[in-house]
């Protein structure tokens, strides 16, 4: 068996790398570094059966190279994030849209016979029924929602049509260490972790009532690595989350430390909840991290966030500034 990784030096994919390689298999990672990085896989330059090709994943030759030889494929290559995905909309069409359709036509072209696509449950926008199942309305609310939404038309469409096994898992607030630590303002998890390691306030939006389905990043993997593995799931989209929703007020007494508030923005959700019954029963898989392990566990990794940018209520409102112009003239 050997497996490609897209995205292979990001936060989700270095991980699935490690867990790979601990498998026994012989693992490519491709990622142009442009997010993911390249420390992130550290343990994994190590081994004798892990190649790292540094290339765009819209490079069909780079593609073509990728793809030698190769059985299994996990597409987790993405741009993430809300506020620069409204800033620069052209970008995320290029690397979440042109970028999955050139995977799976070189894993077409290379007779790749199984694909897994990472996408997200951002599909689900304003959800109304929780736990929210896999028929739920698809209702993205931003070009990062979208692209991964169109990303997966296009993944499960192509094995479809040309015959290769092809699944999507849906992921719910994935958190763990080597999180995404740089870059425009983006996940709760690494926002707070900078804020609390120097000391100041954590910036709570709203109220902090909200609700999230904090899915801890070794189940994330145990899942992908569970659908490679099943039989009969060829075309199926399939939530993965922790199995409960937790609040931010709760998140913040976990972490500890002050807080300040700030306004609530437009196109999210006041709660994200999976309904996993499918992953239970598809994959015989479900969350074993609780969330205050999950929490305990990334905390005793707080130094990797000593580059992070410390974000406080001016500097969000003012990388904010395209989310509220839009999003909320969209909500109207």
């Amino acid at each position: 068996m050997k497996s490609l990784v897209t995205g292979a030096a990001g936060f989700i994919g270095s991980h699935l790398v490690d867990a790979l390689l601990a498998r026994g298999e012989h693992v490519v990672g491709l990622d142009n570094l442009a997010v993911g990085r390249r420390s992130n896989l550290r343990t994994a330059e190590g081994s004798e059966r892990f190649r790292l090709i540094i290339g765009d994943q819209c490079d069909p030759v780079v593609l073509r190279h990728a793809c030698e030889g190769v059985t299994h494929l996990y597409h987790l290559g993405a741009l993430a994030d809300i506020v620069p995905s409204i800033e620069r909309p052209e970008a995320y069409m290029q690397a979440n849209v042109e970028g999955t359709f050139r995977v799976v036509q070189a894993a077409r072209e290379a007779g790749i016979r199984r694909m897994i696509y990472a996408a997200s449950s951002s599909c689900y926008g304003l959800a109304t029924i929780f736990p929210t199942p896999e028929e739920a309305p698809i209702q993205p609310q931003y070009p990062y929602a979208l692209t991964k939404r169109l990303g997966e038309e296009i993944f499960l469409h192509w094995g479809n049509v040309y015959g290769i096994s092809a699944t999507s898992l849906r992921f719910f607030n994935v958190f763990g260490p080597r999180a995404r630590t740089s870059g425009t303002y983006g996940a709760v998890f690494g926002v707070f972790l900078a804020q609390r390691r120097a000391g100041k306030p954590l910036t709570v939006v709203g109220d902090g009532t909200q609700r999230r389905d904090f899915t801890y990043v070794s189940d994330v993997v145990a899942a992908l690595i569970a659908a490679a593995d099943a039989q009969g799931i060829d075309g199926e989209s399939i939530n993965i989350g922790s199995g409960g929703t937790y609040s931010i007020r709760r998140l913040v007494e976990l972490l500890g430390g002050e807080v300040v508030h700030v306004p609530k923005r437009p196109g999210e959700p006041d709660c994200t909840f999976a309904d996993v019954r499918k992953a239970e029963r598809l994959l015989d898989w479900r969350a074993v991290v609780s969330f205050e392990e999950g929490v305990a566990k990334i905390l005793a990794h707080i130094d990797d966030f000593a580059d992070a940018p410390v974000w406080d209520a001016e500097s969000i409102a003012h990388a904010t500034e395209g989310w509220f112009h839009h999003l909320g003239r969209a909500s109207r």
